[in-house]
């Protein structure tokens, strides 16, 4: 019968592993090499490998599957991973957990936000939160759903507010609003002031979206309503951030989706014009997720608690916006 591996001895582990190794790892797997996980950690390339070598030594696992052409985090490396994050995230906010010792809120609070987020629920929540702790600080990220999604798990951001399509049993989700995308065209496009348009007259047409405008991804309704509307598969433009994609709209490049309460002002400018279908829009739901796990400074958990009581007595039918 084998021995018993005493590598993987929980007390052995918590006694030698280095958070140094951890931390390392973690910029090797967001890295595409070796040689890249150096440059990021402004290390030379000998002393990243054998970092990698020393943690795996000590786990007595295969981390990364490094061969020439391939560099992929195996299962064991996937595990660990997920759980370096975890650890990541609370060291980085030991500094400010203990900064935290005075009767006044003066925290940061650091949120991850898709850039399509037009909400005013959120603005009032920022403006009576910036009003009772003015000396707290904020900072917003724009980043994609998915990413949002992952900067919460890894606890480097205090909440996101996106997207959601798989939910996380790690993470606590509640709906923000409900908003309605609809096509568009900008001046220089052919189909620009066209009256009584049918969505057979799409057909063909070039188009410009999200890179998350996917069967397979958050905006799926999104990517129905393209193939629905029968719009050429010819997409010359794509984006992440919503101001980008209205940019190309507007330029002429193509037909593109937007949400059309964000639109209704460039209609109403002469700058985007709504193309059919004008019934049944996709609805899309915008969430607050946050980590459970994450220890909130006062100022996170002040303006999160106050995002969530105001959802909680705002009606869902004051919180769609079409």
């Amino acid at each position: 019968m084998p021995g018993r591996d005493t590598r993987l001895s929980p007390e052995r582990i918590l006694r030698e592993l280095d958070w140094n190794l951890l931390r390392t790892f973690v910029v090797l797997a967001q890295s595409r090499s070796v040689t890249d996980a150096a440059r990021r950690l402004n290390l030379t390339q000998p002393s990243v490998s054998a970092a990698l070598q020393r943690l795996e030594d000590r786990l007595g696992r295969t981390l990364i599957d490094r061969k020439p052409g391939r560099f992929q985090l195996t299962e064991a490396g996937e595990r660990l991973f997920t759980e370096a994050l975890d650890i990541q995230g609370s060291i980085l906010r030991l500094t400010t957990l203990m900064r935290e010792m005075t009767d006044e809120v003066s925290g940061h609070v650091q949120l991850a936000v898709a850039s399509h987020v037009i909400c005013p629920l959120l603005d009032e929540a920022l403006a009576e939160f910036h009003a009772a702790h003015p000396k707290a600080t904020l900072s917003i990220d724009v980043l994609t759903s998915s990413a949002a999604v992952g900067a919460v798990q890894a606890r480097s951001a205090s909440f996101g507010v996106c997207l959601v399509r798989d939910r996380n049993p790690k993470l606590e989700y509640r709906r923000l609003y409900r908003e309605f995308f609809g096509l568009f065209c900008g001046p220089p496009y052919p189909l620009f002031g066209r009256e009584k348009l049918q969505p057979a007259d799409l057909k063909g047409h070039n188009t410009v979206s999200f890179q998350t405008d996917r069967l397979q991804d958050v905006l799926k309704p999104v990517a129905l309503l393209r193939a629905e509307s029968d719009i050429g598969e010819q997409v010359v433009g794509t984006s992440s951030h919503l101001e980008e994609v209205r940019r190309m709209i507007v330029a002429g490049l193509g037909i593109g989706p937007l949400p059309v309460h964000v639109a209704a002002r460039d209609v109403e400018e002469g700058l985007l014009w709504r193309l059919p279908p004008y019934d049944n829009p996709p609805a899309i739901d915008v969430h607050v997720v946050w980590n459970p796990q994450s220890r909130l400074n006062r100022a996170e958990q002040s303006l999160l608690t106050c995002l969530l009581d105001k959802i909680e007595r705002t009606p869902i039918s004051d919180r769609t916006y079409t």
